[in-house]
């Protein structure tokens, strides 16, 4: 009798503890480069984006959202650290953001010590340009597809050296395939398939982050999404010259772009250019939408959606010929304006909201909403409340920051307003230059109006002030015999972290590691394939995992 009363005691406790366990929201994550909100949803008649548009209708649409920094890194890394690029000192492409913050527990980290298997796949942190992922962050060594970027040979006929990444072909690519012959199709497909894994599991809260590239350069999707648009009806730059009185560094028209073997190196991107540029990124933004609407689908289809907060999230904005401004790379409006939707359980549905948020937000209130502890240090603040009631306001504004040479425009953008302040990190503000847009009045920022208005310069000065100076970008120092690019963070877990990146790269399981596999996803393709012998200690043609983590030093 007594032995059946603990026994009923100990089943009791497990399931309680499995009911708490299945009752912690899931939380899938998506994450778009360079998408602006050229979306319906947004109030663009132009755009085709029936997914995005229906998961708005299902949550809470962010008609103020910014990034801290209009590129890809140091956005991505304010995504998982809820720290600014001022407060870490990273503004480029190639620092890793653990040699600033070695200590720091990222958004996905949070959730797995609190008890949630975390998995990414396509682009979440950026990996390139010397930059690799953070194996902390999840319980499974992130995925990436290794789709070619381009379906069409007459697309690298002609090819251009970049300064980073390998020769790049064509700006656009309209190629008669199928959704999973480029990358983002492909990695639709895995998140289908770790949604449908996840379901197995119930008793296993999940935090899965899909990224997807386009519409990210080059602007390629299969001709399908292309045919959606009539290309005469496409909205044009309504402004072409940069904003009258702005300093001559501030804007920047367009290097990235430059960089594709069809693109002018120099001068304007003509008229035609520009249709089909613009033609492209719509396309591309379509395809990337049709390719969410999968992952949504599986969701529902797996009954996960009653228990899964949905978040979509842009990394930054992108200049599509305004101002003669392409890309990124700008503190103006269309650089670092993003969409951002949330749709959580038992929270509001099918509204806007004019509350004011930044990237460095969604942390906190990714924890909040699934009921985790709070973290301490953070730059966000959790902006869960506005959920709960879309009238409510979040910040009274944004900060956000791009560098130019030394120095480093920061921005407060508020409800009427944005003020730039360019200055070197430190320097005296006497040496400052200032940037002041009206959006009431100026919706298209055509004219700096710093020095007509210094009333509202000192107010925005004040509010700048309250904040920490910038720290300016650190520096990587480089091991003897390693380039700066390839310099790696270290850390308490830099073998663990090798461990981790053999097992990812050994697709096919066998314990080794073909040439191929090995430079699978490398940060530095150029070099990496001069470093395979040197790691090949018996000559073997592959490489054990103790020849991987020792770098070819084994005893």
């Amino acid at each position: 009798m007594k032995r059946n009363f603990f026994s009923l005691l100990i089943l009791g406790v497990f399931s309680a503890l499995a009911s708490t366990a299945a009752a912690k929201p899931n939380v899938l994550l998506i994450c778009i480069d360079d998408l602006k909100p050229v979306l319906h949803c947004y109030g663009d008649a132009t755009a085709k984006s029936p997914n995005i548009d229906a998961l708005a209708a299902r949550g809470v649409l962010f008609e103020s959202a910014y990034c801290n920094q209009a590129v890809c890194s140091p956005s991505r890394n304010t995504l998982m650290t809820s720290l600014r690029p001022q407060t870490l000192g990273i503004y480029d492409l190639g620092t890793h953001f653990r040699l600033a913050a070695p200590d720091a527990v990222t958004l996905t980290q949070h959730f797995k010590e609190n008890g949630y298997r975390a998995e990414g796949m396509g682009k979440i942190l950026h990996v390139g340009h010397g930059n690799i992922d953070d194996a902390a962050s999840w319980s499974v060594p992130s995925w990436k597809s290794k789709m070619p970027t381009y379906m069409l040979p007459e697309s690298t006929s002609s090819t251009r050296p970049s300064k980073s990444g390998g020769p790049r072909g064509s700006a656009t690519e309209s190629a008669p395939v199928e959704d999973e012959a480029y990358g983002d199709g492909d990695t639709a497909n895995e998140a289908v398939r770790r949604i449908q894994a996840a379901a197995q599991h119930p008793e296993q809260p999940f935090f899965i982050a899909v990224g997807f590239i386009r519409p990210h350069l080059p602007f390629v999707a299969p001709k399908k999404y292309w045919d959606m648009y009539d290309p005469a009806t496409l909205p044009m730059p309504q402004v072409t010259e940069p904003p009258q009185g702005a300093p001559e560094y501030a804007p920047q028209f367009g290097g990235e772009l430059r960089q594709y073997s069809d693109m002018p190196t120099v001068g304007p991107i003509d008229a035609a250019n520009t249709r089909n540029l613009i033609h492209g990124y719509y396309a591309a933004m379509s395809y990337t939408d049709a390719q969410i609407g999968k992952v949504i689908a599986a969701l529902n289809a797996a009954g996960l959606d009653k228990n899964t907060v949905i978040v979509l999230w842009g990394d930054h904005g992108w200049h599509l010929g305004d101002h003669s401004m392409w890309c990124k790379h700008t503190n103006y409006e269309q650089a670092a304006h993003i969409p951002l939707i949330v749709a959580a359980p038992g929270k509001a549905a099918g509204a806007k909201t004019t509350a004011m948020v930044e990237t460095a937000d969604i942390y906190p209130t990714l924890s909040d909403l699934a009921g985790l502890p709070a973290r301490s240090g953070l730059d966000g603040r959790s902006f869960a409340p506005v959920l709960d009631d879309p009238t409510k306001a979040a910040r009274d504004y944004v900060i956000h920051v791009y560098p130019r040479g030394d120095r480093l425009g920061r921005a407060i953008r508020g409800p009427r307003y944005r003020f730039v302040e360019w200055k070197v990190p430190g320097a005296e503000p006497e040496t400052a230059e200032y940037e002041l847009y009206d959006y009431q009045d100026d919706p298209l920022e055509t004219k700096n109006l710093a020095a007509a208005m210094p009333d509202v310069i000192t107010e925005m000065r004040a509010l700048l002030a309250s904040h920490p100076e910038a720290k300016p970008q650190i520096k990587v120092k480089a091991s003897k015999g390693e380039s700066k690019a390839a310099a790696k963070p270290k850390g308490k877990s830099s073998t663990k972290d090798r461990h981790a990146m053999f097992r990812s790269r050994d697709k096919d399981g066998d314990g080794r590691l073909s040439k191929e596999e090995f430079l699978l996803n490398q940060p530095d393709p150029d070099q990496a394939p001069a470093r395979f012998p040197s790691f090949d200690a018996n000559k073997d043609g592959f490489l054990s995992e103790e020849e991987f983590v020792k770098s070819g030093k084994v005893k």
